[in-house]
């Protein structure tokens, strides 16, 4: 787990090699090796934007992994977060989609005032330097609201069509990865068949990030360092526990002397800044040695971009120039979210796992509640699920925007179907139906169930109508077009 010690016999060249290298990348015959001969390790987001892609650019992807299936190995780490952030990488696709007609509205609102400043200056110079009223009403006559509306209709209409056609070409929805027929999962699950890491050991496991939180973290050791600020130490560790795992895996089985490690995290707790050490920004020369130096392999560290068209020049893949570009920019939008959708929390982990400390009482705020018996719950650790689905629906709602960092929430509290999803869900015919006018098929959480028989009467409504509401807006994502 810690970095092994610096062997003494090599010369300063050989010890220091990865800083000494112009980059930390290989080039020529050096790197064609590594596409075709190496051991290749997808990072998570690597395969997550397998659901981020349009179909023919996935099929090409598909295919140019399928080349280099027998030299593929999953991480148990990674497949984790792979399994788990499906719906969050959906999810996220959705909600822009459903927002993006309402959004259009508010620079279209600051076109406007813009224009009327403009206006306002023109007609302020004719009256101060002519004193032209005429000329000042001739511009009221042609330049006014209505006329601006007028000419702006079509470029809205237009944009709004392409929208609508963005979400009717969608092909893979919440309900495919929520009911169990996603598309792509036995894809992914046939290119690796059981090359897959063990799940790893709890007391070791602990060990790990307590190394990683209390030593590496602190002295800003690759990688992962910039990821301490996440909700626990466990998500922080995440990219250490990574690395470990690769290394480990290498020691036991000698795998390669070569291992391709492709990664879509282009942060500096993985990348030197340009000029930081080197002319141009490479992966840390830290990174290389280490893991030469306890593995006795060489390693090469790339982007998605990158690999893809690594493959489609040492491999003759398919991957059209089109595929290329789509890669780049889906990596590009993926770094501008403010949302981490590569790991949502579920109601297991909401069980137990306390929310950042803002964010209940800004979802307290954004739902409008006031009682004292539900601010009281947002602080206490017995209403976990209450607090967590409190900061999930809100965001979901779009009550609020999303603060950095925070994780995507996959709870609710309300439910239909035959069967409850677990035995003590209760009906939600134990309201009074004034109150909740629920089908005999609709299921109640029991948390929720317990912060409404405490609160007043208003925020009990407020509630109800908020997990109807995210019911109803799932129901219909789920339905229309494809979602």
């Amino acid at each position: 787990m810690a970095v092994e010690a610096s062997n003494p016999k090599l010369s300063i060249m050989q010890q220091y090699q990865a800083w000494v290298d112009p980059d930390s990348s290989v080039a020529g015959d050096g790197r064609r090796a590594f596409f075709t001969h190496a051991l290749i390790v997808l990072d998570t987001n690597v395969l997550l934007d397998l659901y981020r892609y349009t179909p023919d650019a996935r099929r090409q992807v598909l295919d140019a992994l399928e080349l280099v299936s027998s030299r593929l190995w999953l991480p148990y780490q990674v497949g984790l977060e792979f399994v788990r952030g499906r719906r969050g990488v959906i999810e996220d696709r959705t909600d822009k989609l459903r927002k993006a007609k309402s959004r259009l509205d508010q620079p279209l609102r600051e076109a406007w005032k813009d224009v009327q400043e403009a206006l306002k200056g023109v007609k302020a110079l004719l009256g101060t330097f002519a004193a032209d009223e005429a000329g000042q009403a001739e511009l009221d006559e042609l330049i006014n609201e209505a006329n601006f509306r007028k000419l702006l209709e079509p470029w809205r209409q237009a944009l709004c069509e392409h929208i609508d056609k963005l979400r009717t070409s969608q092909d893979i929805g919440l309900d495919d990865v929520s009911g169990g027929s996603d598309p792509i999962l036995p894809k992914v699950t046939a290119l690796y068949g059981d090359k897959i890491g063990p799940a790893p050991d709890p007391d070791k496991l602990q060990a790990q990030v307590e190394h990683a939180i209390a030593y590496r973290f602190p002295n800003k050791i690759p990688p992962g360092y910039l990821d301490h600020g996440k909700p626990t130490s466990l998500q922080a560790a995440g990219d250490y526990i990574l690395w470990e795992e690769m290394i480990k895996h290498v020691q036991e089985t000698a795998a390669r002397e070569r291992v391709l490690f492709v990664s879509a995290d282009v942060k500096d707790d993985w990348y030197e800044p340009a000029g930081a050490g080197s002319g141009s920004r490479r992966p840390w020369p830290s990174l290389i040695n280490e893991f030469r130096r306890r593995t006795n392999a060489d390693l090469l560290i790339v982007e998605t971009k990158a690999f893809f068209e690594g493959v489609s020049e040492f491999l003759n893949a398919e991957i059209t120039a089109e595929t290329v570009e789509e890669i780049s920019r889906t990596a590009d939008s993926r770094e501008d979210t403010g949302t981490d959708f590569d790991h949502v929390i579920t109601a297991t982990e909401a069980a137990t796992l306390p929310p950042p400390e803002a964010l209940p009482l800004l979802a307290y705020r954004a739902a409008r509640l006031s009682s004292s018996a539900i601010r009281t719950a947002i602080a206490d650790s017995r209403h976990r699920l209450f607090q967590w689905w409190l900061v999930g629906v809100t965001l979901e709602l779009s009550l609020r925007d999303p603060e950095v960092d925070e994780p995507a929430v996959d709870l609710v509290a309300v439910i239909t179907g035959d069967l409850p999803p677990a035995p003590d869900w209760l009906p939600g015919t134990i309201l009074p139906r004034g109150e909740f006018p629920a089908p005999s098929s609709t299921w109640i959480a029991p948390w929720l169930v317990q912060i409404i028989r405490n609160s007043p009467r208003a925020d009990r409504s407020s509630l109800l109508r908020l997990a109807q509401r995210q019911l109803a807006q799932r129901d219909k994502a789920d339905s229309a077009a494809g979602f």
